[in-house]
C-alpha cells in the first residue's frame, strides 16, 4: 500500500493495489470530511475482515447464511484503547453454526494482528 498527501489539504491519497481510495479529517479538525478518517478505515478494516472470513468459512461449510453484518467502534482514552464489535448473522441456520461462524469471526486476520503484540518500526526514507 502507498500513501501520498497534498501538502495543502488535509487529504491523504491511498494506493492500494489498483484500488485508490480517499482519507480525510473532519471539519471540526481542518479538514473537508472528504473521506473516512484513519480510525473509521480501521473499524472498517475490522469489519470487513470479520463478514469477508465468516462468509469464507460459511460457504465453504455450505450454512445457509443470508446475510452478516458488522458493526466495529474503537474507543481510545489516553493510552487505553477498547474496540467493540457487534455482528449479526442472517440465515437459516443451527444455534451450532451460528456459534461456530461467531468463533470463525474472531479468527480474522485483522482481529489476530490487533490482538497481537504489535511493533511499529518506522524509516525515513
Amino acid at each position: 500500500m502507498t500513501v501520498g498527501i497534498n501538502t495543502s489539504e488535509l487529504i491523504a491519497n491511498l494506493k492500494i493495489r489498483d484500488h485508490l481510495l480517499v482519507a480525510g479529517v473532519s471539519e471540526k479538525l481542518g479538514g473537508h470530511d472528504e473521506g473516512p478518517n484513519p480510525h473509521e478505515i480501521l473499524e472498517a478494516a475490522l469489519a470487513a475482515c470479520t463478514i469477508l472470513t465468516a462468509k469464507m468459512y460459511a460457504t465453504r461449510k455450505g450454512y445457509k447464511v443470508k446475510a452478516l453484518h458488522a458493526e466495529v467502534n474503537i474507543l481510545s482514552e489516553g493510552k487505553d484503547s477498547k474496540i467493540s464489535r457487534e455482528v449479526k448473522i442472517e440465515g437459516d441456520l443451527t444455534p451450532d453454526e451460528r456459534a461456530r461462524i461467531l468463533e470463525i469471526m474472531e479468527k480474522c486476520p485483522i482481529h489476530k494482528l490487533l490482538e497481537s503484540n504489535i511493533t511499529i518500526e518506522t524509516k525515513l526514507i
